[in-house]
């Protein structure tokens, strides 16, 4: 495309590849500049072996950043008509250089091991664990929950759609209210409430969320943990596998509101616990 196969900057050969990033003298000053002075460095004349030799080893990163800058520098000088002195590309090149090996540098991770459990805080009262759940195409938003003594026994569960959203964040917000209204018409006053939804919990203890846009909800929740002396914590997502299954059992079924006076039957686990 260019009206001249000759190297538009030194004049003195075509630009190959090669001559490009390597022979022609703007580029070769750069290589020099930056210790690679070796004679078979300039002497190799097939560019995927020249790459390869040079792409291993202590100065690998300087190879490669130094193989960018003289790329780039090229650009500059040919279409905008740049030109940059060695101390300014030096320091570009060893930013770059700083750049890929902290790219490779691996901090070790520690790892803690941690026991999950359904009633987390081993509460000596009633637990209510309430999850929601969006599933498939088109979306469909549900909510499930069930309610135990302190002993993880199964008292109450319930499940339903929600024929109005897709939202995640008002599935789990509609859950921790049902599953609320169902204990007060339970005459439950004293319980804890365990929710994945951390988001949820924390909006719910928060006192700065008169401007949400579900403020009405997060109030109405508040108002029944405020007047009984239930109270609302995060769970892990493997200590609420019930409430989780409850929660799609909702999102598939087309009733607003179920309640299970026993576990439902999981067809794809083949029984019929549901005990945490």
């Amino acid at each position: 495309m260019a009206p001249s196969a000759t190297c538009s900057r030194c004049g003195d050969d075509g630009e190959t590849i090669m001559h490009c990033l390597r022979d022609c003298r703007f580029s070769s000053l750069i290589w020099l500049q930056l210790g690679f002075a070796a004679h078979d460095f300039f002497n190799e004349g097939i560019l995927h072996i020249w790459i390869k030799k040079h792409v291993v080893g202590a100065h690998s990163s300087l190879f490669l950043a130094d193989l960018w800058w003289t790329w780039r520098y090229r650009n500059l000088m040919c279409l905008s008509q740049e030109t940059w002195s060695l101390p300014r590309i030096n320091f570009h090149i060893h930013n770059t250089v700083d750049v890929i090996e902290a790219a490779f540098h691996y901090a070790p991770v520690q790892h803690t091991e941690r026991m999950v459990r359904w009633n987390k805080n081993n509460c000596n009262c009633i637990v209510l664990n309430v999850d929601g759940s969006c599933l498939g195409s088109p979306i469909r938003a549900g909510y499930g929950g069930i309610i135990c003594n302190s002993a993880g026994f199964f008292l109450e569960g319930f499940s339903g759609f929600i024929a109005t959203t897709t939202d995640i964040l008002f599935a789990e917000l509609t859950t921790i209210h049902k599953g609320m209204l169902l204990a007060v018409e339970k005459g439950i006053d004293v319980m804890v409430c365990y929710s994945y939804s951390l988001l949820s919990v924390k909006l719910l203890t928060d006192s700065n969320s008169y401007y949400h846009a579900y403020a009405v909800l997060i109030q109405d929740i508040k108002d029944l943990l405020s007047s009984r002396n239930y109270s609302i914590h995060h769970c892990l997502r493997e200590g609420n596998q019930c409430a989780d299954f409850m929660a799609k059992l909702g999102a598939n079924s087309n009733e607003e509101f179920a309640r299970h006076t026993s576990p439902p039957f999981d067809q794809n686990r083949r029984h019929g616990n549901c005990v945490p």
